[in-house]
């Protein structure tokens, strides 16, 4: 597993935690530590960044615990997480949780979501997603994701680098060729 240099984690974490410093008042000191990644209100502009605006809280929370323990892989996250207790991972949860999710101007290819709902339909996503791809404990709202995270997740899944999920997506994931991919994509980024 690559790691980063300590300066440079050091370096890392200074850029971040500096920069949500213009955050509002109301966004708790750790939650605030994400806005450099993740965006002021967990609304991410940079595109291989998930939002976290609106996302299901236990969700957030079982991914930073994976993160700490893991389980779970990235080079920016695991050191951001190594010195949250639980209850900082619940209180970002909780804050993520009650934010709002807002629209990435993302211009989905008609075409390309019809046929990603079709997939959606045929792998039965709202089984655990729910409808409209809202999510539920630790299913995560997908709905109105970055394009580019959808995309890197699902492949991710697929090429099991990333195995956090008790086999349910690896699984999935596995079934779809790079149009399906793309399809989903267009399709769940698509909805707001």
């Amino acid at each position: 597993m690559k790691t980063l240099s300590s300066s440079f984690a050091l370096w890392l974490m200074t850029v971040c935690l500096g920069l949500p410093l213009v955050a509002q008042a109301d966004v708790p000191a750790k939650a605030a530590a994400c806005a450099g990644c993740h965006g002021v209100n967990g609304n991410s502009t940079m595109p291989g960044v998930p939002s976290l605006a609106a996302q299901n809280a236990r969700y957030i929370y079982l991914q930073l615990r994976d993160f700490q323990e893991g389980r779970r892989h990235n080079d920016m996250m695991t050191p951001m997480t190594a010195g949250l207790t639980k209850d900082d991972m619940r209180e970002i949860g909780d804050y993520y949780a009650k934010q709002k999710l807002s629209s990435k101007g993302f211009k989905a290819d008609p075409a390309k979501a019809k046929l990603g709902q079709a997939k959606a339909d045929e792998t039965l996503c709202a089984m655990c997603h729910l409808g409209e791809f809202v999510g539920q404990n630790e299913i995560p709202k997908v709905a109105g994701q970055n394009y580019d995270y959808v995309i890197k997740t699902l492949k991710d899944f697929k090429a099991k680098t990333r195995t956090n999920d008790a086999g349910n997506m690896t699984s999935v994931a596995s079934t779809l060729s790079e149009a399906d991919i793309e399809n989903l994509a267009h399709y769940i980024s698509g909805l707001n």
